[in-house]
């Protein structure tokens, strides 16, 4: 309704009014002394008044009845986090400046910028509903305002433009839909989503998040309880996340969601969130950070010739931890076992002759010292944070990173930036003892992803050794069934198995190594190679270093464990994965970072002379292809 209207309705109706109140008691004496044409003309008028002024009337009163817009609350946020950073006091913009209610009214270059009452002569509001291509768009960059914090500007205006004379705004930094997404989706849609529901709370759209009473009040952080929530104390009943999920969040983050909610909460049409691993590499730029990664590699890299190849131990900065690796001369050798070995089984031949480069190798097992810094990043930045908590501020601070001087957003951050297990529903040792005793129980895909970590931590190039290359190093040049000849009553000095292993793996270290200086290549705990398991070597792809797995099963394990005989403790011997090894895992899906089942399980490291290309690296650290969605 325009103002002039208003005015009209405020004089005419108190009149009005008045006269109904005289009139009605009289109208039957005046249809006696009124002629009846003239009667009906008075009736006809007083109709079309009575019509006009109750429409009148009703608009009024839906304008009168609307909720008042808060201005500190709602409109405060918004211009904060939208203007003020070209239109403060200091250099306006086009000689804007928008600090108090009198610069608005003011103007700039271009005139008044707010007209109390008139949206469409307030360009404060007109451009911000302006295409997103327009010159004179505002905000010019990054998200626009939401269509409801366009009418709620509207609104504010229509109400007269409430601006308290003692509120001077501030730039605020302003919150991106892509920021508190992140938060979202890794921290809350986990749990808050239409097939969990947690308490009755679905986070995935704006409407659902709506419907909750009291979850999301735009413009009211302290309103909200999806940002009240989050700042509980660690032990409160009502913390999110809780405690076991990762929480508290850190406040950098509770204050992301604070800015938000009290900015209006916006949140782009038709937008869906759908929950995240923090650990996953499929949130990150995966070429990127293998990109950061190879370079931190070649800068780190001092060796380039056979003859420069020493032992060394590889300390892992920042943590106690470190592992011995000794160099593994190239040559030829014949995989696989001849017919006329005793025990031999069919998928050891037939027998191959391959030529193997010169590599490193880790000279013990890898050892939960090690492998705990990957598992619990918490552990290695020496905090008792939740790995959980660890991973989601790795994963959102990694998402905000500007491009540096590299043009890579992951360089110096190359650790951080590779997926990390999710924290383990039980203990994973089994109670066998951890410190100096062999890891267990990782997936293919885990021992891969502990290898790029690995990588990235030390700035040497790490991976898991094909199946040429470990039964290479396992024989160290000899023919025989085991390292140390054909005798297997002899395995006893060199191998924990079935017998003497007492129902448990061991120490690394604590027996005879192999002639190249290796320990437990036999027994102790069967170790991961790269390849996919093929029944047969005849199958094996010509000139191939190894054989890519499609599938998550089978892939390779060697050497044997503590809960075997023998005879599968020979060089040659090989087992094939498959899903029984996870079959006690009750998490759906499975969990792609542990195998509950496979107890006698572990893994040892190489790495080679020569440093691949990025696209190498890549091949080199994928278990297998991540399905098509």
């Amino acid at each position: 309704m325009g103002t002039s209207n208003l005015i009209q309705y405020r004089r005419v109706a108190p009149w009005f009014e008045s006269f109904l109140d005289l009139i009605s008691p009289n109208l039957c004496s005046l249809t006696e002394v009124c002629p009846a044409p003239l009667f009906s003309s008075v009736l006809f008028a007083m109709n079309r008044f009575a019509a006009t002024t109750f429409a009148v009337g009703i608009a009024v009163s839906s304008l009168w009845a609307a909720d008042p817009v808060d201005f500190k609350k709602q409109v405060r946020p918004i211009l904060e986090a939208n203007c003020l950073k070209c239109h403060r006091t200091e250099k306006p913009k086009a000689g804007l400046s928008l600090v108090k209610r009198a610069d608005a009214i003011k103007g700039g270059d271009g005139g008044p910028s707010l007209k109390p009452g008139d949206p469409a002569k307030s360009t404060l509001y007109v451009t911000t509903t302006l295409p997103e291509d327009h010159d004179n768009v505002m905000p010019p960059k990054g998200d626009k305002l939401t269509k409801e914090q366009q009418n709620l500007l509207k609104a504010w205006i229509e109400q007269g433009a409430p601006w308290p004379d003692d509120i001077q705004l501030v730039q605020r930094q302003r919150v991106e839909w892509k920021q508190i997404a992140s938060v979202f989706e890794i921290q809350c849609v986990k749990c808050h989503r239409p097939d969990l529901d947690k308490g009755d709370l679905d986070m995935t759209t704006r409407e659902k998040l709506l419907s909750h009473k009291g979850a999301l009040v735009p413009g009211d952080a302290t309103s909200s309880s999806i940002y009240t929530s989050t700042v509980l104390p660690q032990d409160h009943d009502d913390l999110m996340p809780p405690k076991s999920k990762g929480g508290p969040i850190a406040p950098r983050f509770t204050d992301l969601i604070r800015d938000w909610i009290d900015q209006g909460a916006a949140w782009p049409t038709g937008v869906v969130l759908v929950a995240k691993e923090a650990s996953s590499s499929l949130t990150r730029d995966d070429a990127k950070v293998i990109e950061a990664v190879h370079a931190l590699v070649v800068s780190t890299t001092k060796e380039t010739e056979v003859t420069q190849m020493k032992a060394y131990t590889e300390r892992l900065s920042g943590t106690p931890g470190a592992f011995d690796l000794v160099p593994i001369p190239g040559g030829d050798f014949v995989m696989g076992s001849p017919e006329t070995e005793e025990k031999r089984k069919p998928n050891e031949g037939p027998q191959r002759k391959l030529k193997i480069e010169p590599f490193w190798m880790s000279k013990l097992e890898t050892r939960w010292n090690e492998y705990e810094l990957f598992m619990f990043p918490g552990l290695e930045k020496s905090t008792n944070i939740a790995s959980e908590r660890v991973f989601g501020e790795l994963l959102i601070n990694l998402g905000e990173l500007p491009p540096n001087a590299t043009g890579n957003p992951y360089t110096g951050k190359e650790g951080d930036a590779v997926s990390r297990p999710t924290t383990p529903y039980v203990e994973m040792s089994f109670g066998m003892g951890k410190d100096g005793f062999p890891a267990i129980s990782m997936t293919h895909f885990a021992a891969v992803m502990y290898c790029r970590w690995l990588t990235a931590k030390t700035g040497h190039f790490y991976r898991l050794p094909t199946e040429a290359e470990w039964e290479y190093a396992c024989r160290a040049g000899t023919k025989t069934a085991y390292s140390f000849g054909d005798d297997p009553e002899k395995i006893a000095e060199y191998g924990w198995f079935f017998t003497n292993a007492d129902g448990k793996y061991a120490k690394v270290g604590k027996l005879k190594p192999n002639p190249w200086g290796l320990h437990d290549m036999h027994g102790n705990v069967a170790e991961w190679v790269m390849d996919a398991y093929l029944e047969s070597y005849a199958k094996f792809p010509e000139g191939a270093p190894y054989v890519p797995a499609t599938t998550e099963y089978p892939h390779v394990a060697r050497g044997g464990s503590w809960d075997d005989e023998p005879d599968l403790l020979r060089s040659s011997a090989r087992r094939s994965s498959d899903a029984s090894w996870k079959m006690r895992d009750p998490q759906l899906p499975k969990s792609k970072w542990y195998l509950t089942d496979a107890q006698f399980l572990g893994m040892r490291v190489v790495r080679p002379l020569k440093v691949p290309s990025p696209e190498e690296m890549a091949r080199w650290w994928t278990s297998f292809p991540p399905k098509k969605q």
